[in-house]
């Protein structure tokens, strides 16, 4: 704000005003997640089988005797078999899977004006040139 009289012409400038508006908008938006996933699965398998078979075959004859004269005899008749047999299955199987998942992510979204305006205005006030009694008037740059 400036006041200043110049006395030699009598002209009184009143009021200036010079200045700086100024507004601003900040508007920020954020947004984050994130997500995480884990399976596992797992399976054993097995089977068995036993089996087992075992024979036995067994006949004799054994005849002996003896006369008085010295005669001797004897017979013998035999038969053995024997049969054994034996199976085995084992089978053992395993299987699994695993797997895991993460994901994350963020956003942001940020707007931001500014306005600037500048401004100036003044007003003259004449005093003692025109009019009667001494009245002032406003000049053509009053506002």
């Amino acid at each position: 704000m400036s006041d200043f009289e110049t006395g030699d012409t009598g002209t009184d400038y009143g009021h200036y005003e010079a200045g700086q508006q100024s507004s601003e908008l900040d508007q920020l938006h954020q947004a984050q997640g994130s997500e995480a996933d884990y399976n596992s699965q797992f399976g054993v398998y097995e089977q068995d089988h036993h089996a087992a078979e075992s024979t036995d075959f067994s006949t004799g004859r054994h005849v002996e005797f003896d006369q008085p004269g010295g005669v001797h005899y004897e017979s013998t008749d035999f038969t053995n078999y024997s049969h054994s047999a034996e199976v085995d299955d084992h089978v053992f199987a395993a299987e699994g899977s695993e797997n895991s998942h993460q994901a994350a992510f963020s956003e942001l979204d940020a707007l931001q004006q500014k306005l600037g305006t500048a401004f100036a205005q003044g007003t003259e006030f004449r005093s003692g040139i025109t009019g009667a009694g001494g009245a002032g008037e406003l000049g053509p740059a009053s506002g």
